[in-house]
């Protein structure tokens, strides 16, 4: 009887510790993934979808953990950007099962990419050799016209993974391309009518692709994936006095930057900081607010109208 019992007591606690069948799952790595995956998918195709990057962190700092990796491993779908900051990516998916795990990154998904380029005045990036092959800016989703043809380009992935649901997610990234056309739209409107084309970043400058769609120029301290923080001397004189010369009022700075160089630059020149969003990553607060892409693309054509008309 008590060989009996004690089967029964260790069938049981197997069952119990047994992982219950899962919901299929989508993982993506930073903001822009995350949210164009939520808008394809919407709430009624039973997917959950991690966002591995937590909402107010640097995404240039960071790391994936075991559980992380084990996540992409389990995952339908793992969905991430390329370029620099997902150098740990290519290491994961060496024992990623294919067959069970679809892989998409974003930077295949648009039709041209830029070459990553300084400019005058920039702080020059320390430790990098020369590169045989050009190496590509990875902030691809900066540029509307580029969101739009990701969204599109992602929701034929999802469809074919998922053909049962292919209808909703047809009708879900027609709608978002339709919000993020009206967003580009507004922009436009904005560089049409503005006094100067010209912007100046104390900060990172992860937005040429930006700037590339709207005809812009810009000066900036840092290259977009730079991991420098303290410019040099001439870096600093450089913005200082191209502020001055050109009238500049406001000097800019990226999400959730400290905005030191920023506000050095403006209490020299007297200009006023503001900050533009790249849309790597939003705060925590934002993030449980349930923020869009498109939600901070509407702060960003705000500001630049702003920078841009006087």
């Amino acid at each position: 009887m008590k060989k009996i019992l004690m089967c029964l007591f260790l069938c049981l606690s197997l069952c119990a510790c047994a992982p219950a069948k899962s919901q299929k799952t989508i993982v993506t790595t930073n903001f822009p993934a995350y949210d164009f995956v939520r808008a394809i998918v919407g709430k009624q195709s039973g997917y959950t979808i991690k966002l591995l990057i937590k909402p107010g962190t640097d995404t240039h700092s960071y790391e994936p953990t075991p559980k992380d990796i084990v996540a992409i491993e389990n995952a339908d779908l793992f969905f991430y950007v390329g370029g620099d900051s997902d150098e740990w990516v290519e290491n994961i998916l060496n024992d990623v099962d294919r067959k069970k795990t679809k892989v998409v990154k974003m930077m295949d998904l648009i039709n041209h990419k830029y070459e990553e380029e300084s400019v005058e005045g920039m702080q020059e990036e320390h430790g990098h050799e020369e590169e045989e092959e050009p190496e590509y800016d990875e902030h691809v989703w900066t540029s509307p016209v580029n969101a739009m043809q990701i969204v599109k380009n992602l929701a034929v992935k999802i469809e074919n993974m998922d053909p049962a649901h292919k209808t909703l997610y047809q009708k879900n990234s027609e709608n978002y391309i339709k919000k993020i056309r009206e967003i580009h739209n507004e922009f436009k409107n904005v560089v049409a009518h503005a006094k100067r084309k010209e912007l100046i970043f104390g900060d990172r400058f992860p937005l040429l692709y930006f700037v590339k769609t709207y005809g812009l120029t810009y000066s900036a301290a840092f290259a977009g994936c730079a991991e420098e923080t303290e410019p040099s001397a001439a870096t600093m004189t450089y913005l200082i006095n191209k502020v001055r010369k050109d009238h500049i009022h406001y000097v800019l700075k990226i999400e959730l930057s400290a905005g030191k160089v920023a506000q050095t630059i403006a209490s020299e020149t007297g200009a006023k900081v503001l900050t533009f969003s790249s849309i790597h990553n939003v705060s925590s607060e934002d993030f449980k607010k349930g923020i869009t892409y498109v939600d901070v693309e509407q702060n960003n054509v705000k500001v630049l109208r702003k920078v841009l008309e006087r």
